[in-house]
């Protein structure tokens, strides 16, 4: 099975796994990340920064880091289930703040990344490298999330002095949840806010502007601690700004727009909302290690869950028998079912980074929307396997030592991170609303010449070879589901916001959102599905189709993922089967059928769950973190110290 699991690693990681994923599973291993349980929050949090400068001593550059994408994901994917803390302040620095600055000098002088850049004060791009300085991002306010183009922050161009002037106008322009506390060191920051020359507003641009020292606060800048947010502790805080002084290199400039040395403001895009979105355009790498940080983090709390059902035993049917909890279908089952899901969210994963990583000037568009709704997908998938994986762990589970009461919370983060996942969907379901719909397999012509085997009575239908000659078997009938689903959702959206009349775009989106917003969701189950097929498709064949069973011998990795990839697909398609019954698109035996098949394939992977869990090649040292993974978990019940004591009775 060693050479199954490999090949299987393979799929899940890509064939680079040496050099993209092998350093940061090392670190995960490593003394320095080791779980630390009992540490109050404040512990936590310096615990966050000191991993941050444990990970910039590895690199051979922070450079190289910043520019690779598959990197910072890699980076998120293994380190992300150890310190989600670690990760929030890993991500803001590497990806939104080194990245924004090296990006727009790239842009603005052409220069190679990694290149010197002075910076506001004395501060160069060298300090950030080195971690003399933590750099972190401040774009949302209290009064602008989602809405971000709309942030009130102002930035003013002062011509006698050749910089700008950063000012917050009111409490809700206060920059909302940055990690701007002197915590982990002196702070500067990547600040969004509207440019302002001559009183003409620009659109909204980033500035670099010094935050901090080691002590506080720099003057003109008010920082004040959010209260705890849910999960790991991370010094999110309100920022704002009285007339802060920045100078003319802080503009984060570009195509977007740059003052010249004649003080005039020039841009080679015409649109506010674009300038704004170049400027940001980190926030898209952000989604991708967002995805790579539920990955990881639902694996882990999925293969602690395998494990655990393995070696808890409870009673079994005849008297003194013992028997592993994950032997009951009701145990197992949805475990199985989170696997086939675990799979797909990897592959799906991957697929982004590639379309990211590969994307031209004329594909950008959908690459980035596949990110996108990628990171929505992925999250709102993790939710739901961590959820379940801790529920089958019972009480156990929620002891914090056992760490899936963090990545329960911490998930909670990704879901709004970098794009709230419903405002994500809501704008890429307004764009498929305007594109061409996918097309659905049509439906086979007139029926061959009937055979011995052919079918014949009210099963043969009027002659032609419909859904209720097809079966569930069939890879190419599945896939052809998984776009009708699809196209059933886009095109009853379509119709609602057609029955709303014109000039009231408010009310018309607000008629097609909820179907446009399933429509998305079934894009999203599409693209999983092709990237189980491209996973299989570099596969060498394993045992025929039509053999049907894993129980046969050792099944290949081909096999094994021929049967997840068809579990599910399965489950998505059993979940919408009466609209697909209603587009003609299944029969009506299919949807006796369709429970039928998922409990045979559940029956069939259920034994290969511990070979499964394995291809995720979680480092053994990670595991012993958590007891719960372990069979003698119940010695950490076990206190020869007495470290409890029983509290005596009061007097009578």
């Amino acid at each position: 099975m060693d050479s199954t699991v490999d090949s299987l690693t393979r799929v899940l990681f890509g064939e680079d796994f040496d050099r993209e994923h092998a350093p940061w599973r090392r670190l995960a291993a490593a003394a320095p990340f080791r779980r630390r349980p009992g540490a109050s929050s404040g512990e936590r949090l310096a615990m966050a920064y000191e991993r941050l400068r444990t990970v910039n001593d590895t690199l051979d550059s922070p450079a190289e880091l910043v520019a690779d994408a598959r990197g910072l994901a890699a980076l998120h994917e293994w380190l992300g289930p150890v310190d989600p803390a670690f990760t929030t302040v890993a991500g803001i620095h590497y990806n939104l703040f080194l990245g924004s600055l090296l990006d727009h000098a790239e842009s603005e002088k052409g220069a190679a990344r990694g290149t010197a850049r002075d910076v506001a004060g004395s501060a160069d791009v060298a300090d950030f490298f080195a971690l003399r300085r933590v750099g972190t991002f401040l774009c949302t306010e209290v009064a602008h999330g989602n809405d971000a183009v709309a942030v009130e922050t102002t930035a003013a161009y002062d011509r006698e002095r050749d910089g700008f002037v950063l000012c917050t106008p009111h409490a809700g322009a206060q920059k909302f949840m940055p990690n701007t506390s002197p915590v982990g060191g002196p702070k500067s920051g990547v600040v969004a806010a509207r440019l302002l020359v001559d009183g003409t507003d620009h659109g909204v641009f980033l500035f670099l502007t010094p935050l901090t020292d080691a002590v506080g606060a720099l003057p003109g800048v008010r920082v004040r601690r959010l209260p705890a947010r849910l999960g790991s502790p991370v010094d999110h805080c309100l920022t704002s700004f009285d007339r802060v002084f920045v100078g003319r290199d802080a503009l984060l400039g570009g195509a977007q727009g740059r003052i010249g040395d004649d003080g005039v403001f020039r841009s080679e895009q015409s649109n506010r909302r674009r300038r704004f979105l170049t400027s940001i355009g980190r926030v898209t790498a952000g989604k991708l290690s967002m995805s790579a940080c539920a990955v990881g983090s639902a694996r882990v709390t999925l293969a602690l869950a395998v494990r655990y059902g393995g070696h808890r035993r409870i009673s079994g049917s005849r008297g003194g028998e013992r028997v592993p909890v994950f032997a009951h279908r009701s145990h197992h089952g949805p475990l199985v079912g989170a696997l086939a899901t675990v799979f797909a969210m990897s592959l799906l994963h991957r697929t982004a980074l590639d379309a990211w990583e590969s994307r031209t000037e004329a594909d950008t568009d959908e690459a980035e929307r596949l990110v996108a709704v990628a990171k929505g997908w992925i999250s709102w998938r993790a939710r739901e396997v961590i959820g379940e994986s801790r529920e089958r762990c019972g009480a156990q589970a929620l002891l914090e030592n056992n760490g899936m009461t963090e990545l329960l919370a911490g998930i909670e983060g990704v879901i709004t991170a970098e794009g709230d996942n419903l405002a994500i969907y809501a704008k890429a379901a307004a764009e498929m609303l305007f594109s061409a719909a996918p097309e659905p397999e049509p439906e086979p012509g007139p029926a061959p010449t009937p055979g011995p085997d052919a079918v014949s009575g009210p099963e043969a239908g009027d002659g032609s070879y419909g859904p209720s000659h097809r079966e569930l078997t069939d890879p190419l009938f599945l896939d052809g589901l998984l776009v009708a689903v699809e196209a059933v959702w886009l095109e009853r959206a379509r119709r609602r916001m057609s029955q709303v009349p014109h000039g009231d775009s408010l009310a018309r989106w607000n008629a097609a959102s909820g179907a446009a917003l399933r429509a998305v969701e079934a894009y999203a189950y599409r693209r999983a599905s092709e990237a189980y097929a491209a996973a299989m498709a570099g596969l060498e064949p394993g045992t025929s189709p039509s053999s049907g069973s894993l129980s046969s011998g050792s099944p290949s990795a081909r096999d094994l993922l021929r049967s997840l990839r068809r579990l599910f697909a399965l489950q998505w398609i059993d979940r919408n089967s009466g609209d697909l019954l209603a587009a003609g698109r299944l029969a009506p035996r299919h949807l006796d059928e369709l429970p039928e098949a998922v409990e045979q394939l559940i029956s069939r992977l259920a034994g290969h769950a511990p070979a499964l869990v394995e291809s995720f090649a979680l480092p053994e040292e990670m595991f012993a973190d958590w007891p719960i993974s372990g069979g003698g978990y119940v010695d950490a019940y076990d206190d020869p110290e007495g470290a409890w004591h029983a509290v005596p009775a009061a007097p009578a």
